[in-house]
């Protein structure tokens, strides 16, 4: 099949997916503003022609964005077609608008959309926090305005899919029936268990391994909505349960979800003067980005990790941390309680009991031995619903083939 693919940031979450397609001999074009083409794909890259428009109405200038990027995809795609170009499925993420107008480029072809996130004034994300919620009733309706285009790519797709039954819940009812629940995938080959795990983080040439109290925390952006907040607030307690353990905190200082930090500042700054005063912040190592290896030796030598969020995406590090056995010290908001249940494969806290999340820390890094079954039962989890080759890879291109009308 000859299949389109559409992401700003090709191949985002179709990493893995188009390796696999392009092995089973499909033709591969992929649209993107920015991102990297990957061996055997034909990438277009096209350009935004303008920004948005001066002193225009706050609430509007998110959907004025999303038409622009709509209309640049959607100029690149008038042209592939006038080449000749005629795809047999688009697959795409509808998230920056780039899907909007692609019915009007190819009317026949059938798209499949991978959906991420639809936002709600109430019962997810927004509000969750009260330190940073506004109760006004504009707020609600910036959000109404805000999934307004994506209302209108629901309009347009055939069928779509969600990483997790969580994220499904998160959009309209009226599009449930042509919505299915497949994972991007973790690959629990590369993922596993490792006893001879080291890793030296280049800022203290300190080398670490399993058995030792390795305490981790992993976010892309040190920011409230994976609650830095409140792993800082209960860091204090945590160094006086275990004063011997290590805390390595892993992000880099900027926002990729929510609010920004007041002028001048970081969240990671702001929290961390917050407890400056009660913790050994020799004992505390802020190791910024590294690599995905080191990444990987890390949550093998885990003796916790804690993984916090806001009722939003659940992270692929959460799922990658359960692959590697790292055991898991999780939030009770919804994304993680669909995976982790307390006390089989993790356990949960509430993302607001900063006592209740040192002490549950504690007990796992002082009691390692207890949590051995812990650790094998939520590598099991992933392997089980999770894996990448056995499981949803070939999930995925069952989907694809259905929503082409093509045999598999």
């Amino acid at each position: 099949m000859q299949i389109l693919f559409v992401h700003q940031n090709f191949p985002g979450q179709f990493k893995s997916l188009v390796p696999a397609l392009l092995a089973a001999g499909h033709q591969i074009t992929a649209l993107a503003i920015e991102g990297a083409e990957l061996p055997g794909t034909r990438f277009i890259r096209y350009r935004l022609t303008r920004g948005t428009s001066p002193n225009i109405h706050a609430w509007v200038s998110d959907f004025e964005t999303k038409v622009i990027r709509g209309e640049a995809c959607a100029t690149a795609a008038a042209e592939l077609r006038a080449s000749g170009y005629q795809p047999d499925i688009i697959v795409g993420h509808p998230g920056w608008g780039e899907m909007l107008f692609l019915r009007d480029i190819w009317p026949g072809v059938p798209q499949l959309h991978f959906l991420e996130f639809y936002y709600a004034a109430r019962g997810s994300d927004v509000n969750f926090d009260p330190e940073f919620s506004r109760a006004q009733w504009q707020n609600g309706a910036r959000v109404r305005v805000k999934n307004s285009s994506g209302l209108v790519s629901l309009e347009q797709m055939d069928a779509g899919y969600s990483p997790t039954e969580w994220q499904r819940s998160s959009y309209p009812s009226f599009v449930h029936s042509r919505v299915e629940v497949v994972h991007d995938g973790v690959n629990t080959d590369l993922l596993k268990p490792n006893p001879q795990a080291s890793i030296t983080l280049a800022n203290r040439n300190m080398l670490l391994r399993p058995g030792m109290k390795v305490i981790t925390f992993v976010n892309r952006n040190l920011e409230p909505y994976r609650g830095y907040h409140s792993f800082m607030r209960a860091l204090p307690q945590m160094q006086r349960l275990i004063p011997d353990a290590l805390f390595v905190v892993v992000g880099r200082d900027g926002v990729s979800y929510g609010a920004k930090a007041p002028e001048g500042q970081t969240w990671k700054e702001i929290f961390l003067a917050e407890v400056a005063e009660r913790i050994d912040q020799s004992r505390v190592i802020f190791a910024g980005h590294i690599s995905y290896p080191s990444f990987i030796a890390l949550m093998q030598i885990s003796a916790a990790h804690i993984y916090l969020t806001y009722p939003f995406v659940l992270s692929w590090s959460m799922l990658e941390a359960m692959a590697c056995g790292a055991p898991i010290i999780g939030s009770a908001t919804p994304p993680v309680q669909e995976v982790i249940e307390h006390g089989f494969n993790g356990l949960l806290v509430d993302f607001f009991d900063y006592d209740g999340l040192a002490q549950a820390v504690a007990e796992v890094v002082e009691h390692g031995e207890r949590y051995q079954g812990m650790r094998q039962a939520a590598r099991q989890t992933v392997a089980d619903r999770f894996d990448l080759t056995r499981i949803c890879l070939p999930r995925q291109q069952a989907l694809i083939h259905k929503v082409a009308g093509r045999p598999s």
